[in-house]
């Protein structure tokens, strides 16, 4: 695991090795273990190393192929490198290290962009060529590890954060406003924009080339839903758990100590189980707790942790994050609001002091429909199919009205499952899944902001995606929307920054992409059936899973949001959101702030999702956008 950056010298000079020593070290936490450059006339390249595999100086980067023709600087794991390195071996290629790096030079060399096909792992990577004068950059096919990239007038640099391409000098920091709305929408701006105008995401499963003549993006991997299985459950359940067993042992393959999150839910728990049958040794887990017991899963964690022997870390998380949040948030160069952000960190840290590698969960949710919010709009498009279309759009907005007048959160669900059961099946996920409903964005937005964004609303996001699914039916589509737009845009940039923010290394086998292939070709009702959520997934874990954890209520990473600002962020946010006069006060009306503020104070309503990504907001524009008055 590391960090990649670089820039191109075609149309501009960027400043030399100042400019990559610059770069890399705005990135150290994600490679604190070496360091390096690589710059000729064309193309400018730096790495941080945190060493995983190979950990003698054979293994540093930038990298060089055999015949020194290409140059690679790679940030993440390819899981079969030992099989794609025999494979070469056969061929006659002489190895100089025991790295996945060296694989994938070697293999680029003989196979160019083809080699993409062949790895399976996270990745995101820069590859020059020196003979074609060319910049091969790529990503994983799941969006596991970041590539973001700046392009304005012929200039062009990428990096694995945003803060290493803004160590450049005068690299314009302009806001798009339409990013703002999807912010707030989604907690996360969505790929491929940034929060700014000239810098943009690689999107999962692309490639990237760049020359002389400017740049092209292509798309190798997409997941298709259509290709439905006629094999019987009980084929798919074996079928599952083979799988799933090779890819948990191939992501245990480390020369630095291995563990585990283990939060005590079904993913976690499935993923230790399999890591002890594999290991001659106890695992390390790692969990988090909250004082709050509606929050905390540490007593399920630990369950897992006595039945399979585990070498068991805990920590809980007291009330007392106002003086680490800004340390926290400032490792997202973008907004990013999701609350479990929190935990995530706290779990990353805490297993750092055991391991330099861990494994997660991450992925059986979307690949196999386990959140909540699947239950819900499972109840919504069945209301809808009982609804005439012509009641559903004349009299339910009158509904709705009704139902505001409620207080608490029976008005609040119900408004929005009405609201819901106006539109159609793939605006209503949007609406149902929505951080900010569109009454709420109206009350805050300033008029010159909404004028500016002229019409545009984040659901077209989640839109393209539901329309661009080849799934037989609604929930296969909802997600395919999922893996595309919350996975890749909040969990896996969630789980990345804050492990990486530790120097964390995490692997999450539930998330290779054969895994997702597999699942993709399942029938919706061997996933979700008759309200049971990961229906297929739960019966491969139900031998190593005690059924009272295996169907329990999903609590998730959550984080008591309401309460926090009420007490513990109290202080912080009024500073940050009622005394601001950059930032927030410039998409927001201060008065609409203040208004929803002193709801949430006299708890006539809790707005603790919306004041959160505001309050998130408001620090990154802090500690990221004013530095342009400065630089201006």
């Amino acid at each position: 695991m590391c960090g990649i950056a670089g820039f191109s010298l075609f149309n501009y000079q960027e400043g030399g090795s100042a400019s990559l020593e610059a770069m890399h070290k705005a990135i150290v936490h994600r490679g604190p273990d070496a360091s390096g450059i690589y710059l000729d006339d064309h193309i400018g390249l730096c790495h941080r190393r945190l060493s995983i595999l190979d950990l003698s100086e054979a293994g540093n980067q930038p990298m060089y192929s055999a015949d020194n023709n290409l140059v690679i600087v790679f940030n993440g794991e390819i899981y079969n490198f030992l099989e794609l390195r025999a494979e070469l071996e056969q061929q006659g290629v002489i190895f100089k290290s025991h790295t996945d790096t060296e694989v994938i030079l070697e293999l680029y060399a003989r196979e160019g962009v083809k080699c993409l096909d062949k790895l399976n792992g996270m990745f995101a990577f820069a590859l020059w060529d020196k003979t074609k004068q060319e910049l091969f950059i790529a990503r994983d096919r799941l969006g596991k590890k970041p590539l973001y990239y700046f392009s304005d007038n012929g200039r062009f640099a990428f990096g694995s954060e945003i803060k290493a391409i803004l160590a450049l000098q005068d690299i314009p920091r302009e806001i798009r406003l339409d990013a703002v709305h999807d912010f707030f929408a989604y907690q996360y701006v969505p790929d491929p924009k940034s929060i700014f105008k000239h810098i943009h995401k690689l999107p999962p499963a692309h490639y990237l080339v760049l020359n002389k003549n400017g740049f092209s993006i292509k798309e190798y991997w997409d997941l298709s839903f259509k290709h439905v299985t006629g094999n019987s459950e009980e084929t798919n359940k074996q079928k599952l758990k083979t799988l799933l067993e090779k890819v948990t042992k191939q992501r245990m393959i480390s020369d630095v100590p291995l563990g585990a999150f283990l939060s005590g839910g079904v993913d976690s728990s499935g993923v230790v189980a399999m890591m002890a049958e594999a290991s001659n040794s106890p695992v390390k887990t790692c969990t988090i707790g909250f004082d709050d017991k509606a929050f905390n899963e540490a007593d399920f964690a630990r369950e897992i942790a006595e039945k399979y022997h585990t070498e068991h870390h805990e920590f809980t998380v007291h009330q007392n994050i106002a003086e680490q949040l800004e340390h926290i948030a400032s490792f997202f160069d973008e907004p990013f609001a999701d609350p479990s952000l929190v935990p995530t960190f706290f779990v990353s840290e805490l297993a750092r002091k055991a391991v330099t590698v861990a494994l997660a969960g991450d992925g059986g949710d979307e690949m196999f429909a386990g959140y909540e919010k699947y239950t819900t709009d499972d109840i919504e498009n069945k209301l809808r199919n009982k609804l005439p279309e012509s009641i559903r759009k004349k009299i339910i907005p009158s509904l709705v009205k009704i139902a505001s007048v409620f207080p608490g959160a029976i008005g609040r669900k119900g408004k929005s499952l009405l609201t819901s059961l106006s539109h159609d099946p793939a605006m209503g996920f949007f609406i149902t899944n929505s951080m900010m409903t569109d009454d709420m964005w109206n009350k805050l937005v300033k008029p010159d902001v909404a004028a500016t964004l002229n019409g545009y609303h984040p659901s077209q996001y989640t839109l393209d995606m539901y329309n661009k699914a080849d799934g037989p039916d609604h929930l296969s589509k909802i997600l395919y929307t999922d893996i595309k737009t919350y996975m890749t845009g909040d969990i896996l940039v969630k789980v990345d920054r804050m492990s990486m923010a530790n120097s964390l290394e995490v692997r999450a086998p539930i998330l290779d992409y054969q895994v997702a292939e597999f699942a993709a070709t399942l029938p919706s009702s061997q996933k979700y059936r008759d309200g049971e959520k990961k229906y297929l997934l739960k019966e491969v874990f139900k031998p190593f899973i005690p059924d009272s954890l295996l169907y329990r209520k999903k609590m998730g990473f959550s984080t008591p949001l309401d309460d926090w600002f009420r007490d513990e962020l109290k202080v912080l946010s009024e500073s940050k959101l009622l005394q601001c006069n950059k930032g927030l006060s410039e998409i927001f009306s201060t008065a609409a702030i203040n208004s929803i503020w002193q709801e949430h104070q006299s708890r006539s309503k809790n707005h603790g999702i919306v004041l959160w990504s505001m309050l998130m907001y408001q620090m990154w524009y802090d500690r990221y956008a004013v530095i342009q008055e400065r630089a201006s």
